[in-house]
């Protein structure tokens, strides 16, 4: 089968992209999803972050305290990597698993820290969704109502512009209108489709 590894910055329009992808028939796992799967209560993830970084990652209902989380470890680069050595194989191991078990023509998985986590080398073709970074910053501000603060320290942890386009195969530039996302998003699809097939 096909594997398209699909990412782009905050902002980007990832979601987007992989909402009309799935319209056309393309199987979508979104790694953000499999993560909230992941630390659901009761499930041997959760355990773990909270034993690695303490009850304080908990709300009063034991469910993740996403706000605290995201904060520890976008000021702290050491926590960042404890969390992603708790959540990367376990993410990664469910996305193969859902693959395999897809009959669609072809399998998109959407990675925003693909090239932050070396994933690349699991697809066979990289597309971007790619936004000039003045455009990612007042979506994400609109969005998320995120200060600048956090927005840099978001942007600051992921990989350049200049790096995630060196990097891909596929560029869709989402800086226009969704009538135009959408055609770019047929056009690759039919391409896909293409090379499923061979």
């Amino acid at each position: 089968m096909l594997k398209v590894g699909l990412t782009g910055g905050i902002g980007s329009g990832k979601s987007i992209a992989s909402g009309f992808f799935a319209e056309l028939g393309a199987k979508i796992i979104d790694t953000d999803q499999l993560s909230r799967e992941l630390v659901k209560p009761g499930q041997p993830a959760l355990a773990e972050i909270k034993t690695t970084f303490g009850e304080q990652v908990l709300s009063a209902d034991g469910q993740l305290d996403r706000d605290y989380l995201r904060t520890l470890i976008y000021s702290d680069a050491n926590a960042r990597q404890r969390l992603e050595a708790i959540l990367h194989p376990r993410i990664q191991a469910e996305m193969l698993a859902r693959a395999a078990q897809s009959t669609a023509p072809y399998v998109i998985f959407v990675i925003p820290l693909l090239f932050e986590t070396g994933q690349q080398t699991l697809v066979d073709r990289v597309l971007l969704i790619d936004a000039p970074e003045a455009l990612q910053r007042t979506r994400v501000r609109t969005r998320d109502q995120l200060d600048t603060a956090t927005i840099n320290r978001i942007l600051n942890a992921q990989a350049d512009r200049a790096t995630r386009l060196r990097g891909a195969d596929d560029v869709i530039c989402n800086d226009s209108n969704l009538g135009e996302l959408q055609t770019a998003v047929q056009q690759l699809h039919q391409k896909y489709c293409a090379q499923a097939a061979e």
